[in-house]
């Protein structure tokens, strides 16, 4: 579990180090280019579109594991947009709030309870 959290946490720093330059050097536009080389049906706009079906799938991972709860469909729309500098925070926490038990941190503490 240790080095599952150093891994957290260097994917946390190296991307927010590497989307402080990319700002820097090209503002905040993201979007207009993300869609637009998915548009061209290109390498980098299948690299966005397979991207963003792993973001949608963070998403309802993380609304599923607090049961679709408001809170859970709330997170699971910060997952969504906040990508990997979301997700290493939010499981370094849970990681935290569940002891390193595996079960309970992928299927939420009430699901790995009940199995």
């Amino acid at each position: 579990m240790m080095l599952f959290r150093l891994f957290l946490v260097a994917c946390m720093l190296a991307i927010v180090g590497y989307t402080a330059v990319t700002i820097a050097n090209h503002g905040w536009n993201l979007v207009p280019i993300f869609f637009g080389d998915m548009a061209e049906m290109a390498w980098p706009g299948q690299f966005n579109f397979d991207f963003l079906c792993f973001l949608l799938l963070s998403g309802i991972w993380v609304s599923w594991r607090h049961n679709f709860r408001p809170a859970g469909l709330a997170l699971g729309l910060v997952a969504v947009f906040g990508g990997m500098m979301f997700l290493s925070v939010y499981l370094l926490v849970q990681s935290l709030r569940t002891r390193g038990e595996i079960a309970a941190l992928m299927l939420g503490p009430e699901r790995a309870a009940a199995r």
